[in-house]
């Protein structure tokens, strides 16, 4: 391996970002809601149920905030709030059924282009393209954690 291959891959996920940030735009506005809408619906589809405030530490906002945003994306039928299976003092946000109904065409495209590229990927390289994609996003939780403080 040469020197250039790290930072071509490095200038690869770097381009992949900006892409799929811009991507993601596209989707917010053809949907009608902002980037902030956007990421709190993809926490809940990659996580699953999450409190307001765990949703509000991935997101970086404030208690008050997370709660706008949660009003906002319930109010306009986007994710349902239901108590805590095993603490009462929390209440669950998740996804609605018509969140999921309502995944715009395109974005269903998308996902389906990315499974196909996945797929493509040879089984003996699965492994060390997988560990390099959690690694890079491991870097980035720990960049956002030590920005916050």
């Amino acid at each position: 391996m040469t020197t250039l291959e790290p930072d071509l891959m490095a200038a690869t996920l770097q381009r992949f970002g900006l892409e799929r940030d811009r991507m993601r735009a596209a989707v917010a506005s053809d949907a009608g809601i902002s980037a902030t809408d956007l990421d709190a619906l993809e926490h809940l589809e990659a996580d699953g149920p999450l409190t307001q405030r765990q949703l509000g530490d991935r997101l970086s906002l404030t208690s008050g905030a997370v709660t706008m945003l949660v009003d906002r994306l319930e109010d306009a039928g986007w994710v349902r709030r239901r108590p805590h299976p095993s603490d009462r003092r929390y209440v669950l946000v998740e996804l609605s059924a018509q969140a999921i109904e309502r995944t715009p065409a395109r974005l269903a495209a998308y996902h389906a282009r990315i499974r196909a590229i996945a797929d493509k990927v040879p089984a003996a390289h699965r492994d060390a393209v997988r560990s390099f994609l959690q690694a890079a996003a491991e870097a980035a939780s720990d960049a956002a954690a030590n920005m916050r403080r």
